[in-house]
């Protein structure tokens, strides 16, 4: 798990909402190293139904308790462009192919979601 502390009521905002929640249960495709570069590629598949609809390109997920932005989405696929800097900080290394892993949908997307079906709460 990867912790942070949260931001006080009186802090400035600078980063991305993340709330804790488990949205669903993705699966690990594999985290490459993008050719010719120290930067990876990590692939995830997203599961069905339950974030469908809060999935785009450039929005954000949260894996595992971090929040990253999307750089591609194929199908049940998305690929997230990964800074050496957040596979050393955080427990992304210690992945592998096959392995489970939370995901949080942008909570800004999911109140949108909601708001377009005409749904409350």
């Amino acid at each position: 798990m990867n912790l942070e502390l949260p931001m006080k009521a009186d802090g400035r905002f600078g980063g991305h909402i993340v709330q804790g929640h488990v949205d669903g249960v993705g699966k690990l495709i594999g985290l490459d190293r993008i050719a010719e570069s120290e930067n990876f590629w990590l692939h995830v598949e997203i599961p069905g139904r339950r974030l469908k609809n809060t999935r785009c390109t450039r929005g954000r997920f949260r894996l595992r308790g971090i929040s990253l932005t999307v750089a591609k989405l194929e199908g049940r696929r998305c690929t997230i462009a990964i800074i050496p800097h957040t596979v050393e900080m955080t427990n992304l290394y210690s992945l592998k192919p096959g392995d489970p892993v939370n995901l949080e949908a942008d909570p800004i997307a999911k109140y949108v979601e909601k708001m377009m079906r005409g749904a409350s709460s």
